[in-house]
C-alpha cells in the first residue's frame, strides 16, 4: 500500500483554563466523528508572509497562514484581526506528530497553542464540523475515560500534557506514532486497543485490526489476530505477552481473520471463541485447526466480557459471512462490526457463506441499533453510522443497476464491464461475485422481469 505524507497544522485554542475541541462530521474520510482541535492541511503555495507581529516571530510564516486560513474556514475566526486587537496572548508550537504507517495517508501535523484573552463567538462551518465546545482538560479527559470521546492519539497526548502543565509551550508526548519494529497500537476510545496487524487480506487493504478489550477482573479478549507470516506472528506474541489474555475471539472464518490465531491461542494457553458456524467452516477447511484447543461458541445476545463496566454483547451479523459476529456494549458506545463494512476497500458477498439479502438486513439492523462508533476490521474507527448508511445506499443503487441491466438483456460479463470501469483488475472477480449475489437476491424476491 502506497503511503503519502501530508503536512498539516492544528490550533490548540486555550482561554480561561479551557480548551476548544470540535466535533468532525461523520462523512469525512479523515478522522470521521472524532473530537479534534481545529485545523487541516497546509495547502500547496500557502502564503509565505503575514503581517508583522511579535508573537509570530518564531513561527514558520506558511504554518501561521495555514492556521489563520483554517480558523477562518472552520470557525469564522479572524486570527489576524485578533492579533491586531491584542486578543492573542501567545502562540507557541507545541510539537509535531506523525501519524502511523498503517494509515493510507500519514499526517505530519504541527500543534500550535493559541492562548486567547477572551472566548470568541465561533460560527461552525457545517461542511467539516458538527459542533464544538470549551471545556477544561480535566473535563475532556473525564469524558474520554468514560468512553464518550473518540480521539486521535496526539489529541489525547496534548490534553494529558496540558492537564499536567497548563502553561506548557512544548508537548513531550508528541512524536512519530509509528512502531517500526513492533505492532502498532492505538486507543482512540478508552478501553478499545486497536492493533492493525499485517495480514493476507484483499487489496487495497494489507492489515486486519486485532483488538484487545476487557475490564480488569473480566475476560480479556484478543479479537481477530491474523498475522500474515511467522515474523508478524512472533511480533504479535511479544506484543501481547503478559497482558492476561483470556481468549482469542474470531469474528468469522475468513483466513485474514484467523490465520495463526490457533497457534497464538496455543502459545497463550487460552481458548478460541467464535460462532458455531465459524467453528464448523474452519474445521472443514483445516481439520487440525482446533487440535488441542478449548473452543467456546457464542450466540446472539451472549455477554463476552465487560467494557468500562458495561456488558459487551455478541451480535449476529450474517450476510458477508453466515457465522459473523459483532461486539457492542449495552450502552452502544461502539460496535466492532468485522467485515460488515470496509474502512479500506469493498465488502464481498460470496456464496455459500455470503447472502446479499441477509447482508441488507444486517446493515439495517445495526443502523437501527445506532452505535456511536463503528469499527471495521480494516481501517480506522468511524464516528456514527454514516458509513453503514452509505454502504447500504450504495448496495441498493448497485442492485437497481443490476436489475436494469439484466432486464435489458445484459450478461454478467457485460454488467461487469459497464459497472466497474477503472476497477483494479485484481478485484474484478470479486466484483463479479457481488453482481451474482445481487442477482440471487433479486431472483429469491421474485423481482426480476425476464
Amino acid at each position: 500500500m502506497t503511503v503519502k505524507i501530508v503536512e498539516a497544522v492544528t490550533a490548540v485554542l486555550i482561554c480561561e483554563g479551557e480548551i476548544y475541541l470540535t466535533h468532525r462530521q461523520p462523512h469525512l474520510t479523515a478522522f470521521p466523528g472524532f473530537m479534534a482541535f481545529p485545523g487541516g492541511k497546509v495547502d500547496k503555495g500557502e502564503a509565505e508572509h503575514l503581517h508583522a507581529h511579535p508573537l509570530l516571530a518564531e513561527q514558520t510564516p506558511r504554518h501561521v497562514h495555514a492556521l489563520a486560513r483554517e480558523l477562518r474556514e472552520e470557525l469564522d475566526y479572524d486570527l489576524d484581526t485578533a492579533l491586531a486587537a491584542g486578543e492573542v496572548l501567545a502562540i507557541d508550537k507545541l510539537g509535531t506528530a506523525l501519524s502511523p504507517l498503517f494509515l493510507q495517508t500519514r499526517f505530519d501535523t504541527g500543534f500550535f497553542a493559541i492562548r486567547l484573552r477572551s472566548k470568541p463567538n465561533f460560527t461552525i462551518e457545517l461542511g467539516e464540523l458538527s459542533g464544538g465546545a470549551w471545556k477544561s482538560t480535566a473535563d475532556w479527559l473525564a469524558d474520554f475515560e468514560r468512553g464518550d470521546l473518540l480521539l486521535a492519539p496526539p489529541t489525547l497526548d496534548v490534553l494529558q500534557d496540558l492537564a499536567e502543565r497548563p502553561d506548557a509551550t512544548t508537548i513531550s508526548r508528541l512524536r512519530d506514532y509509528n512502531e517500526v519494529d513492533g505492532i502498532p497500537e492505538i486507543e482512540p476510545l478508552r478501553g478499545v486497543l486497536q492493533m492493525p496487524v499485517l495480514s493476507n487480506t484483499l487489496p487495497p487493504a494489507d492489515r486486519t485490526n486485532c483488538f484487545q478489550i476487557g475490564d480488569q477482573g473480566s475476560p480479556i479478549l484478543l479479537i481477530d489476530p491474523s498475522p500474515a507470516n511467522r515474523t508478524e506472528f512472533d511480533k504479535l506474541c511479544r506484543h501481547v505477552a503478559g497482558r492476561g489474555i483470556s481468549e482469542v475471539f474470531l469474528t468469522h472464518h475468513h483466513p485474514d481473520h484467523c490465520q495463526y490465531a490457533n497457534d497464538l491461542a496455543r502459545h497463550l494457553g487460552v481458548p478460541i471463541a467464535t460462532s458455531a458456524d465459524t467453528f464448523e467452516r474452519i474445521s472443514r477447511r483445516v481439520p487440525t485447526f482446533f487440535d488441542g484447543l478449548t473452543v467456546k461458541t457464542y450466540r446472539d445476545g451472549d455477554v463476552a466480557t465487560r467494557w468500562l463496566g458495561h456488558p459487551l454483547r455478541v451480535i449476529a451479523v450474517p450476510g458477508h459471512d453466515e457465522g459473523q459476529l459483532a461486539l457492542m456494549p449495552d450502552n452502544r458506545a461502539f460496535c466492532i462490526v468485522g467485515d460488515l463494512i470496509q474502512g479500506v476497500g469493498t465488502v464481498v458477498i460470496s456464496p455459500p457463506e455470503g447472502d446479499m439479502a441477509k447482508y441488507f438486513a444486517t446493515l439495517e439492523k445495526v443502523i437501527a441499533l445506532g452505535p456511536k462508533v463503528i469499527w471495521p476490521s480494516h481501517g480506522t474507527a468511524l464516528g456514527g453510522t454514516y458509513y453503514l448508511e452509505l454502504t447500504l445506499k450504495h448496495r441498493r443503487a448497485r442492485e437497481a443497476q443490476v436489475k436494469t441491466l439484466f432486464e435489458a438483456g445484459r450478461s454478467v460479463d457485460q454488467m461487469l464491464a459497464e459497472m466497474y470501469v477503472g476497477t483494479d483488475p485484481r478485484l474484478m472477480p470479486l466484483a463479479r461475485i457481488n453482481i451474482e449475489g445481487h442477482l440471487a437476491k433479486l431472483r429469491s424476491e421474485g423481482a426480476l422481469q425476464t
